[in-house]
């Protein structure tokens, strides 16, 4: 009986203790476990130490490489250099040689055949000035000496426009085009008619199929003739009474820059005189210079082209009499305008004798100017204001 009560104490007792054993166990297998990790993870991270060592080394290795052909790369470039000075010494040498021969053995035929050429060239020279003469009848003999006087017609409308007459038709009536860009023209019966309180009234309206562009357009025996807007350098024909458009071209060279640095919104700006239809305009080509080409108003054709020295810096704007182009300057600070660069396309005139021809009492500046070769007048637009010159002519000399 006291044996079984001794073994019913004990039995717990060893129970307790076989299981304190075991948890022992599994805690030592644990620390094992962490311990053989943790000298893993030392022998990787040695190992990516000494792999990032070996890449340093590796790259200063390339770096001094680099730097090594490199060096021989610029002594190499040194030594090319120096064939090719050399091989250039001996190119000009070898051509001074050959220029000299040459002069001496063939003297005789290249003075010849350079004579011919002056002689063809002034040839040409001569039969284009003939030509020239006979398309712009050379009858045409007189130029301009002075601005006698102004008279301020009308003020009316914005700052930029255009009016004139038809200096190709004997009616009186006078056309009025508002604004750089539109498509309504008003066609007044006669002068006083623009000049009445009411004048709005009184004008006849003329709606075209498409708006101008800038203020350089221009009326001649009963057409229109202007820059269509959002166009490069399109020109279209159209026919007032009618109301509709005839003919177009487009102009060369033309619709880049402005014509006239002071009038921006004019990319091309087309005149009339004694010889008909001309177009003025400049381009980058001449460094910005006024480029004067006639036009046949009837064919809508290109007839002859000129360059001239005429700068369109400081330019306000500019017109054709009898052959001659007159272009008027400015400042931006509203000063006086003047004509200072004249151009004869016949070359009939010493134009660098011209003096300066300023306009009279009158501070401001002027959108456009256009010469009637009926009236002998200069019909402006400044700042609003429609404006009639008188001329004062003398004969070319």
């Amino acid at each position: 009986m006291v044996v079984l009560q001794l073994q019913f104490l004990l039995v717990p007792f060893l129970a307790s203790i076989i299981g304190e054993a075991q948890y022992m166990m599994q805690d030592a297998a644990l620390l094992n476990y962490i311990d053989r990790r943790f000298v893993s993870s030392e022998k990787r991270l040695e190992k990516c130490n000494q792999d990032i060592l070996d890449y340093v080394e590796e790259f200063r290795d390339f770096a001094k490489m680099v730097l090594s052909r490199l060096a021989e790369l610029n002594n190499y470039k040194a030594e090319v250099k120096s064939e090719v000075e050399n091989l250039l010494t001996r190119i000009e040498r070898a051509q001074r040689d050959i220029d000299y021969f040459g002069s001496v053995t063939d003297s005789n035929t290249c003075i010849e055949v350079h004579e011919d050429l002056v002689k063809q060239q002034l040839f040409e020279e001569a039969e284009e000035k003939k030509k020239l003469k006979l398309m712009l009848n050379a009858s045409c003999d007189y130029m301009l000496a002075g601005i006698k006087s102004l008279k301020i017609v009308k003020k009316t409308g914005d700052k930029h426009g255009s009016w004139m007459k038809d200096p190709g038709k004997k009616h009186t009536k006078i056309y009025l085009l508002n604004g750089p860009v539109n498509n309504v023209i008003l066609e007044f019966a006669n002068i006083m008619a623009l000049m009445e309180s009411n004048h709005t009234l009184k004008a006849r309206r003329v709606t075209l199929p498409f708006p101008w562009e800038g203020t350089g357009h221009i009326i001649y025996q009963g057409f229109l003739f202007y820059h269509r807007y959002s166009s490069l350098n399109e020109i279209i024909k159209f026919n007032i009474q009618r109301r509709n458009i005839t003919d177009q071209m487009l102009l060369p060279g033309a619709g880049r820059i402005p014509a006239y640095q002071l009038s921006p919104s004019t990319k091309i700006d087309l005149a009339i005189d004694e010889q008909g239809l001309w177009a003025i305009h400049a381009e980058p080509e001449t460094g910005g210079n006024i480029v004067i080409t006639k036009i046949n108003h009837i064919t809508m054709a290109v007839e002859h082209t000129w360059d001239t020295s005429c700068s369109s810096k400081d330019a306000e704007a500019a017109f054709m009499v009898c052959n001659i182009l007159y272009v008027v300057y400015n400042s931006l600070g509203r000063g006086t305008s003047r004509i200072q660069c004249v151009y004869d396309v016949l070359d009939a005139v010493n134009t660098y004798e011209i003096p300066v021809l300023h306009f009279p009492k009158r501070q401001g500046s002027h959108s456009i100017i256009h010469y009637n070769p009926k009236e002998k007048q200069l019909f402006a637009w400044g700042d609003g204001s429609q404006i009639i010159y008188k001329l004062h002519t003398k004969q070319k000399v």
